[in-house]
């Protein structure tokens, strides 16, 4: 009987509370288990490998070292694998040489004894198709929870197109897999480095190019443990609308939404007096469109009054647009209608947050051809932290006292002005 009395005063004071403060706002999911980091390297073992050109060595014997010290470097929670392309068909049929791509060592915890006796028997043979590599490298790494990342070590830009390997990355940002491709260019060469580069853009990635043996270790070590530093956790699709009082409710966290062109979306966030909204939003370009775009992200009030905004532009060299914003609240912006209590017999009422609405627009058009549906991928991240006040000034008062102030000060301006002035002239006369 006391059990129950104590269960039915706690769901009460439960439904009070949900009936004082309002609606919940909708979380990020926390209830995930972080995943292993997953990383697959992906070597071009193609002819063109072969080149001495690096500190007075071949390429690929370059690569090769820079593999095994990574290997031997390797967290142990960390979980690699290495695909290789153009490694073993010598032949010159080009519709052969182009499906010349396999996994040597399989995604998972490293024997590092067989991973690097695998990579010391590549010798540089075939063709180069990078986009069939990158795409059998995003099925190796499989579609969980967590970002997974490729690093691409390529001398040369892909000679087996079609798959474009730079549509091929966008295919991948566009299925929302998480996936970021990192990549190595070994050769100084200006359509290598735009095609990396368009790789890298498409899902998040860089792009480095590495000239010395140490340069590509260094980098190669980097990117792996960066792959431990990504997020442990995907973010939570929510659905925006196009109205702010129908918009989902957030709180702090990262979301995943999709937008289409020249769209406006919104989505709420409370925020109390006293904290500051800090808010971005990420936009990828993962189809063709047209050049001049750009993203901006604003906070307004729920009557629409615009209170903050951030925008970011780009013309064709960019397929990652962001933009942020930082908005804090103050008791000014609060609308209270409640009389002060003088009694002393009633608690303090509590304050009501700002909803505040977050708009995400864009300004992409689409190529002829291109298809409108599914929208872009965009990741929204919000922040409520405590707001950062600013430094303390003089005060000179507002209204009458600052007119009064004011008025004071210039009549002592002009009373000591008038005395040196006499006092100046009466010298200068008697002299």
């Amino acid at each position: 009987m006391i059990n129950f009395r104590r269960s039915a005063a706690v769901l009460l004071g439960l439904l009070a509370t949900t009936a004082l403060t309002g609606p919940v706002p909708a979380a990020a999911d926390e209830e995930q288990v972080a995943e292993p980091p997953r990383v697959e390297l992906v070597l071009d073992v193609s002819g063109s490998m072969r080149a001495a050109d690096i500190d007075g060595r071949s390429r690929i014997s370059v690569a090769q070292q820079a593999f095994n010290d990574v290997v031997d470097a390797l967290p142990e929670e960390t979980q690699l694998g290495i695909r290789v392309l153009g490694a073993t068909y010598k032949g010159k049929d080009k519709k052969v040489g182009c499906q010349d791509t396999q996994q040597i060592v399989p995604v998972g915890p490293v024997d590092r004894s067989a991973a690097k006796a695998a990579v010391a028997t590549l010798r540089p043979t075939g063709f180069t198709p990078v986009g069939l590599a990158l795409r059998s490298a995003a099925q190796d790494l499989g579609a969980g929870t967590t970002t997974r990342r490729i690093v691409l070590i390529t001398d040369g830009e892909d000679t087996c197109a079609p798959p474009d390997p730079c549509q091929v990355a966008r295919e991948l940002a566009a299925q929302g897999t998480s996936l970021v491709v990192d990549t190595l260019g070994l050769a100084p060469d200006e359509k290598v480095r735009r095609q990396l580069l368009c790789i890298a853009g498409a899902t998040g990635g860089t792009y480095t190019a590495a000239q010395s043996a140490d340069e590509l270790t260094g980098r190669i070590k980097q990117l792996v443990e960066r792959a431990g530093d990504t997020h442990t956790r995907a973010p939570t699709v929510v659905g925006g609308t196009d109205a702010c009082d129908s918009a989902p409710l957030l709180a702090p966290g990262v979301y995943a939404d999709r937008e289409s062109f020249s769209e406006h979306r919104y989505y709420r966030v409370p925020v109390r007096p006293g904290q500051e909204l800090r808010a971005s939003v990420s936009m990828a370009l993962d189809r063709p469109v047209n050049r001049d775009y750009g993203v901006l992200l604003r906070a307004t009030a729920a009557d629409g009054r615009e209170l903050v905004r951030g925008a970011d532009a780009g013309s064709g060299r960019a397929d990652v647009l962001s933009a942020g914003l930082r908005w804090s609240a103050t008791a000014d912006d609060e609308d209270t209608t409640d009389d002060e209590d003088t009694t002393g017999t009633s608690p303090t009422p509590a304050v009501e947050p700002t909803t505040v609405c977050l708009v995400v627009s864009n300004s992409f058009a689409a190529r002829p051809g291109t298809a409108a549906t599914p929208g872009m991928p965009v990741e929204l991240t919000i922040y409520v932290v405590a707001a950062a006040g600013a430094p303390d000034g003089p005060d000179l008062g507002r209204g009458w006292v600052l007119l009064a102030l004011l008025t004071v000060a210039g009549l002592l301006t002009g009373l000591i002005a008038g005395l040196l002035t006499r006092w100046w002239v009466a010298t200068w006369r008697e002299n």
